[in-house]
């Protein structure tokens, strides 16, 4: 007899209104059942009406998508999962766009918001591998201007931990100066700090990819958006992680939906400094051509779901061939530096060095805290569990702000993905 695990799903209602269930709530008072039965049984989980292998990953995550497609939870998404170095999980399922009515495809490509951090990260720790730079080296060592108003002692490791006190946008930076590069670092590079750097915490929601991209720019020679295509797509057969697309693959991008600015904000918050109002709704403003042309890294990145798995899959060293970054190197960045309460997104979050970090049993990563990976805005998510070979990566249109821990697609999908392949996603003890 299968055992039944359920997840329920709380409908958006509107600006300012989200009706929650459960722990698991998420969206819709649609109720998804994903049956997780004995090895060798099959079911009909999530209500789809046909028969699903119970041990066969691509299958049952294929019908959770489209589940949440048809209940009108997602609008369209692609899932993609390595395990032990192989492509075991490629679908996808809705729309890329509602206007024309294209359908998502595997070559579809999405906004990935802040999951593009991890391949910031990905970026420095080569050249740190290279010895291009240190990661206790102040920034100014490498960008003398940055020193400016209290800045001369932030190191390029503070910026990795959100703890360089730098996480609010410069005045009069809005969506046309993001799109400036040289622009908006020589604003950054007038910013004071508002904390002592290496006190305290806070989420460097933009700043963080221009600073790190600067670094890497000054020290490599070349503009960041080549660097990641040359040293981490060319090695690893990527052809679908841009930051800043070229104008040919722009008809493969999908068409984002919401990302409202989360509601009851007050209006000193600090979040409000590292994401200003002008940035909202979010999909409105990544949707621009200018913008998905421009190299954003905290928050630009373009890429489809398999690049994102395939990242990851190497960086827990599982693609055959293309190690991107030797394990020591990999331990390095990915233990755990910080779990204080963060004073931008208010709560606390474990932090490694670029990477957020597992522990949490309502993270789509699992208790275990040496997986580790990057969320972004609205649900996308890329993440890797070295211990048990799988690597993960998700994309969406559909740009939902309110969903608990716990309750948003990429939990959901990857818990399912984790009982197909038989991984438990709690820690063993």
């Amino acid at each position: 007899m299968a055992t039944a695990r359920r997840h329920t799903v709380a409908r958006e209602l509107g600006p300012g209104l989200a009706e929650t269930f459960s722990t698991h709530a998420y969206l819709t008072d649609l109720e998804i059942t994903a049956s997780l039965p004995a090895s060798g049984e099959t079911t009909a989980p999530l209500n789809m009406g046909q028969e699903v292998n119970a041990m066969d990953p691509q299958a049952r995550i294929q019908a959770i998508i489209d589940n949440l497609v048809e209940g009108d939870v997602e609008r369209g998404l692609q899932v993609a999962a390595y395990y032990r170095g192989e492509l075991v999980v490629d679908a996808w399922s809705g729309l890329a766009d509602v206007a024309t009515g294209h359908q998502v495809d595997g070559e579809t490509l999405f906004t990935i918001f802040s999951t593009s951090k991890g391949v910031v990260a990905t970026v420095i720790h080569l050249l740190a591998e290279r010895r291009k730079l240190d990661y206790d080296a102040p920034i100014a060592e490498y960008w003398p201007a940055f020193a400016a108003n209290g800045k001369a002692a932030i190191t390029v490791r503070h910026v990795l931990t959100h703890t360089a006190g730098v996480p609010q946008l410069p005045e009069g930076v809005g969506v046309d100066e993001m799109c400036d590069w040289e622009r908006t670092c020589e604003a950054i590079a007038g910013l004071s700090p508002l904390w002592e750097p290496g006190s305290k915490t806070g989420y460097h929601a933009m700043t963080f990819g221009w600073i790190l991209g600067e670094v890497a720019r000054r020290v490599d020679g070349r503009a960041f958006a080549r660097i990641v295509q040359e040293d981490v797509c060319r090695p690893l057969g990527i052809t679908s992680l841009y930051f800043g697309i070229p104008d040919e693959v722009e008809p493969r991008v999908a068409t984002l939906e919401g990302g409202r600015l989360p509601d009851g904000l007050p209006p000193d918050a600090l979040f409000l400094r590292a994401m200003p109002e002008c940035f909202w709704p979010l999909g409105e403003v990544f949707n621009r051509p200018s913008v998905r042309r421009a190299c954003i890294p905290a928050g630009g990145g373009i890429a489809n779901a398999r690049s994102i798995a395939r990242l990851y899959a190497a960086l827990a060293g599982d693609v055959s061939g293309a190690e991107l970054l030797p394990r020591e190197r990999v331990r390095a960045a990915t233990t755990e530096q910080t779990a204080d309460v963060d004073l931008v997104l208010g709560g606390p979050i474990t932090k490694a060095l670029g990477f957020w970090i597992g522990g949490d049993s309502l993270s789509p990563m699992g208790e275990r805290a040496s997986a580790f990976g990057h969320g972004g805005a609205g649900g996308s998510m890329g993440f890797a569990d070295p211990e048990h070979h799988l690597a993960f990566g998700l994309a969406k249109t559909r740009l939902l702000m309110d969903a608990p821990p716990g309750g948003d697609a990429a939990y959901l999908v990857a818990e399912e993905a984790r009982a197909a392949l038989g991984i438990s996603p709690r820690k063993e003890g």
